[in-house]
């Protein structure tokens, strides 16, 4: 039986809104020609002067509404899955910053848990590990003690620990040894994302015919391009992986928003949040791993002025990227949707409206703000 319609909006389909309405069923997308009659038993929701478009995808998150991932219980994992809900973001990975072996571990254990409880908020796809092989000198927010030189060992007890659903890791591509264990990182089920990295060109195309598939937030954390030595940027811009974006207007000028997109294409670009557990909360100090984080004025950084993650909700990011490029509302939910599904290899599931697709919905107002959400068919109380 159908548990909802979605009748009289414009639904988001091949890049374009078309007049549909849109079933949930058994929490699965069902979709409808505007003329098909309506079983009366379904709660019917009038869309009427809205959009209804896939749910966002957030593929880097440390936290959000007071919850730190390092930390975090399964029970907190859960409060950051409702509240991301509530800003759109249907399915996420958690985040883990460089930390010990113990802590980690845990963070693992606590997503396990979280696996087998009720779920009332977003999907929590599985873990991304930003670090432990990464750079000193680019290290950004990671605690420097805390990095280490690659360790194949320990990545596979992590991932089969986490039963598989370790599924994106960033690495710095001059760590030394790291570009030969790309293969194998992919092998073992994880998308690999090159970042806190000041490696040359060369050492970053190996690292990328390896089997690289993304830049962890680009331009951030990194060696800018010089026009003699394009480093690890120019490889990033000249190849076809995937970028990472911050679009909170701080991490990334508009332009430089415009320049990534006209340079990657807009099926190349991912906006992510990089939020921590300050995103939805007020100015104050926060945690983020084992650093001591200050907000002031939503600007999240260390105590020495480092950057530290980001305030940022999904719902913002697609709003600052209409204003950032003039572009359409269809040009740009790939950054948010299909792009990310694709990354991490849940398309076949999520990132588009389609038969069979989990029902992850977002209904937008007038001003592309969020009005109703839908996760795997569940209505998220907002």
């Amino acid at each position: 039986m159908f548990d909802y319609y979605l009748k009289n909006g414009k639904v988001y389909i091949n890049h374009a809104f078309e007049e549909m309405t849109v079933g949930v069923y058994n929490g699965k997308i069902r979709l409808l020609s505007a003329d098909d009659k309506l079983p009366e038993e379904a709660d019917i929701i009038d869309a009427s002067g809205k959009k209804v478009v896939p749910g966002f995808i957030d593929i880097h998150s440390h936290g959000a509404a007071g919850v730190d991932v390092n930390e975090a219980a399964a029970e907190g994992l859960e409060t950051i899955c409702k509240a991301v809900a509530r800003c759109g973001t249907t399915s996420w990975l958690a985040s883990v910053l460089t930390d010990t072996e113990e802590q980690t571990k845990r963070c693992i254990d606590e997503f396990k848990k979280h696996r087998n409880m009720e779920h009332k908020g977003a999907d929590l796809l599985g873990i991304h590990l930003e670090g432990p092989f990464l750079c000193s000198m680019y290290k950004g927010a990671m605690p420097e003690h805390l990095l280490q030189m690659p360790n194949m060992p320990l990545l596979r007890e992590y991932q089969k620990r986490a039963g598989g659903y370790i599924k994106y890791i960033t690495i710095s591509p001059e760590v030394e040894g790291i570009v030969d264990d790309i293969p194998e990182m992919t092998e073992l089920g994880m998308a690999v994302a090159i970042g806190h990295s000041g490696a040359d060109y060369d050492t970053s195309w190996r690292a990328i015919h390896n089997g690289v598939s993304a830049c962890t937030h680009t331009f951030n954390a990194m060696k800018l391009m010089h026009q003699h030595f394009p480093g690890i940027m120019g490889a990033v811009l000249e190849s076809d992986i995937y970028c990472e974006a911050i679009c909170d207007g701080r991490h990334l000028h508009p332009g430089v928003v415009r320049l990534l997109i006209k340079t990657k294409g807009l099926d190349k670009v991912i906006a992510i949040t990089d939020s921590i557990m300050a995103a939805g909360l007020s100015d104050g100090q926060y945690r983020l791993g084992v650093n001591h984080v200050i907000v002031k004025d939503g600007d999240a950084r260390l105590e020495d002025g480092t950057r530290a993650g980001s305030t940022l909700t999904q719902n913002v990011a697609l709003k600052n990227l209409l204003a950032f490029t003039g572009r359409p509302l269809e040009e740009v939910l790939p950054l948010l949707t299909e792009n990310p599904a694709k990354l991490v290899d849940v398309y076949d599931k999520k990132g588009s409206l389609e038969d069979g697709k989990d029902a992850d919905i977002v209904v937008l107002d007038e001003k592309n703000d969020v009005f109703e959400v839908f996760v795997q068919g569940r209505k998220i109380q907002r």
